[in-house]
């Protein structure tokens, strides 16, 4: 079949299984945009570019396929990188496709040209510079294969004006994906295996650490059969957190910087790690010289350079998670650790599960208040999607997730602006699902100008604006470490209600704990999208926090004081 490139790229497209794409036309792409035409592909007109990786990567982490975004040249490309860092950082599968200047003007300094693929080189996992229409097929082809393999992670295809716009023979089965080079052995080793098995049959305090790549290789099933046979507490990472239900009783809770603390105190005190699908961040480890001092430490990572990256490991199982538990759960003995599970029962002391609904109203909105109550008011039965600061901690301690994929969130760049361009992504790829965006002021202001996107499209996401006044993170740094000299952290912020009132979306306005039941009821029963504007306590504080550099159990606590006051840590 003769094709212009332009219409090989939505021939790959379709074939790839592609139905939804999230973009911004401009000159260097506007053939491949005048070719979409014809093809069943539903188009997203985001606001800005950086949008459209965000919007792709949130349809990925909530479909489990890869998204697609699409923009023009220069600008446009460039727009992009933050989301392909995103993407990279958290291993997500999107496809990012920009125009680019005809061939011939390549290093010319010509309008709107960018080397986006120099550009892009640290933040993606491949990318590729296509100059002749041939060569489209072959490279989509691969792209999306790369994307969705071994570790996830972003691509970018920069194709030049010239190769749109001319015509070649398109044969979708002569250019299957040929990649000798990106076939590593991932087989580990028998003796690895045995040694794997030995410590684990003989560790007394083991903990599992279980991180994204649980979700990642589909190994739910396995990994929480190991922990029900071995008897193991499990500690879950930010984007492991949605890896095993909440309820479930060997679920400990998240661990790290803002983990619960006694999760941090059994770490510290384990004689054996098991590391599943994760990557020791220093956001999980604290200081490394005391890290897990008297610990064994076993790690199953896919990517190769993952191991001894960061911690120093007695065994590496190089594998994907589901097929290396799959080995070793025959292999290791049914276990109890009745004492060590009883231990960690009492060091969770009064701050076990924290019920404020209960408290009495003493006239402040906390934000832990607004996110405890969004998770009951909706049975906890929604996709999450949250940006970067505060609000993304506490949606961490107080939303208790017994669903896979049910947190959408960026945790290894942190990019603030990052939740309502995802959560659009998310709504394409779950249509039927109920997705609450909760976000803050700051990171709010950063892309809400896709609210224009949302409005476009007419679909229904709810906003939960959790309004402090502040960069609530960065102040409250500054208040632990920089004696309360609050530079530049003081935001000004428009009315958010009044705001998607001109976008045509309802905007509601909270201020006290009673109107939050009638708002979020509000919100659920509108067929469309509504903002609420939550405006809480302006300096409340995550707690616990681990400085930075400090060791995982040196945990800055609730003040005593404060334990008395309706934010407090109580019994369930």
């Amino acid at each position: 079949m003769k094709r212009t490139g332009a219409q090989i790229v939505w021939e790959c497209l379709v074939r790839e299984g592609v139905d939804t794409v999230f973009g911004y036309p401009g000159g260097a792409i506007l053939p491949a945009y005048d070719a979409m035409l014809d093809y069943p592909v539903h188009h997203v007109l985001v606001r800005h570019e950086q949008g459209a990786s965000h919007m792709a990567d949130g349809y990925a982490r909530a479909s489990g396929k890869v998204g697609v975004a699409i923009a023009t040249s220069g600008p446009g490309a460039t727009n992009m990188v933050t989301g392909m860092a995103t993407a990279m950082l958290d291993s997500s599968p999107i496809v990012c496709i920009t125009g680019q200047v005809g061939s011939r003007l390549i290093g010319s300094d010509a309008f709107q040209e960018t080397d986006v693929t120099g550009v892009t080189l640290p933040v993606t996992k491949h990318n590729y510079l296509v100059t002749r229409a041939d060569d489209i097929a072959r490279t989509f082809r691969e792209a999306f294969y790369i994307a969705q393999s071994g570790r996830p992670g972003p691509v970018l295809i920069d194709i030049t004006k010239d190769a749109q716009q001319s015509s070649c023979d398109f044969d979708w089965e002569a250019v299957a994906p040929r990649l000798p080079g990106y076939r590593p052995d991932l087989r580990a080793l028998p003796s690895e295996y045995q040694r794997a098995v030995e410590l684990i049959n003989g560790a007394r305090r083991p903990v599992i650490l279980a991180g994204h790549g649980v979700l990642l290789s589909g190994a739910i099933r396995e990994v929480q059969a190991f922990a029900e046979k071995t008897n193991t507490p499990l500690a879950l990472t930010l984007l492991g957190l949605d890896s095993l239900p909440a309820s479930h009783p060997l679920n400990l809770g998240m661990m790290g910087m803002h983990g619960e603390a006694w999760v941090n105190h059994a770490i510290q005190e384990a004689d054996l790690l098991l590391a599943f699908g994760m990557r020791f961040d220093d956001r999980v480890t604290g200081n490394l010289k005391t890290y897990a001092p008297d610990a064994r430490k076993i790690h199953i990572e896919i990517d190769p350079s993952e191991i001894n990256k960061n911690v120093k490991v007695d065994v590496g199982l190089v594998g994907d998670l589901r097929e290396v538990l799959e080995d070793l759960l025959p292999r290791v003995a049914e276990s109890d650790h009745a004492e060590w599970l009883a231990h960690i029962e009492a060091m969770k002391g009064d701050s076990a599960v924290r019920d404020i609904l209960n408290l009495p109203d003493n006239g402040h909105l906390y934000a832990a208040h607004v996110i405890n109550d969004l998770w009951r008011l909706t049975n906890g039965q929604a996709i999450v999607v949250t940006d970067v600061g505060q609000h993304q901690m506490w949606e961490a301690q107080y939303w208790k997730h017994e669903q896979p994929r049910s947190l959408i969130t960026s945790a290894g760049l942190g990019t603030m602006g990052f939740a309502l361009p995802a959560a659009v992504g998310a709504k394409f790829a779950c249509p039927d699902q109920e997705v609450w965006v909760i976000v803050g002021d700051g990171g709010f202001q950063m892309t809400m100008a896709e609210l224009a996107t949302i409005a476009q499209e007419q679909i229904k996401i709810n906003v939960a604006i959790i309004n402090n006044g502040y960069l609530g993170m960065v102040r409250q740094w500054q208040e632990f470490f920089y004696e309360r000299r609050y530079a530049a952290t003081p935001l000004l912020s428009p009315d958010f209600s009044k705001l998607a009132e001109a976008y045509g979306l309802p905007g509601l306005c909270v201020t006290e704990r009673g109107q939050v039941k009638g708002a979020v009821e509000t919100a659920r029963a509108h067929r469309g999208t509504v903002v609420i504007d939550f405006r809480v306590e302006q300096e409340d504080t995550v707690f616990p926090m681990v400085p930075a550099g400090a060791g995982l159990h040196n945990m800055i606590r609730r003040p005593k004081p404060e334990l008395e006051e309706a934010q407090q840590e109580v019994q369930w």
